[in-house]
């Protein structure tokens, strides 16, 4: 169970969530300006996509009151190649049961198939995720499964995170840890 010194944690998604898939933003046609002009260029054969990351989700991410956990394909990969671009430090990753592991039931019924492992890792503590895959089928397992508190939270792959996706996290995450103290961003 969740202890008084536990924060949630916050389970994040890479690719939709951090890196928009929608068309590149006309202002940043190239790129965020403050990445682009603050490193190196990227290296030859690197996923030209990171340049659609915004610098501002690191700053805004730790400001959260949780411990942010990576919860993607990327898998170490997020620390070496988005955590530097955006300020994040190295963060815990979830490591994903291989396919052949993974409940062909669970695949049929529409259940993702990150669902159980990251309530797995949560091991009862209080969690956000956010990823642009969740659906209704993952909140009822959710619900069903984990004794802790769990936000759920759906990100448009288009955009990316959003003013009112960081409103709905801050929220959540603020009523997990009561306002001891802690700052609203």
């Amino acid at each position: 169970m969740t202890g008084p010194t536990q924060r949630p944690l916050l389970f994040l998604d890479v690719d939709g969530p951090l890196i928009p898939f929608g068309p590149a933003p006309r202002q940043h046609p190239d790129g965020h300006p403050t990445y682009q002009t603050s490193r190196e260029p990227p290296e030859p054969g690197s996923n030209p996509l990171l340049a659609r990351i915004n610098p501002a989700h690191g700053p805004r991410l730790t400001a959260l009151p949780c411990d942010l956990v990576w919860a993607t394909t990327w898998m170490d990969d997020a620390n070496e190649c988005v955590a530097p671009r955006i300020g994040l430090p190295q963060l815990p990753v979830v490591t994903w049961p291989e396919p052949s592991d993974v409940d062909e039931q669970d695949e049929r019924d529409g259940l993702h198939w990150k669902t159980r492992a990251l309530v797995g890792w949560a091991a009862g503590r209080s969690f956000a995720w956010v990823d642009d895959e969740i659906t209704d089928i993952d909140r009822a397992w959710v619900s069903a499964h984990h004794r802790g508190h769990a936000l759920l939270h759906r990100v448009d792959p288009g955009q990316g995170l959003g003013d009112a996706d960081y409103a709905a996290l801050n929220e959540w995450l603020h009523g997990m840890c009561g306002d001891h103290g802690l700052t609203r961003i």
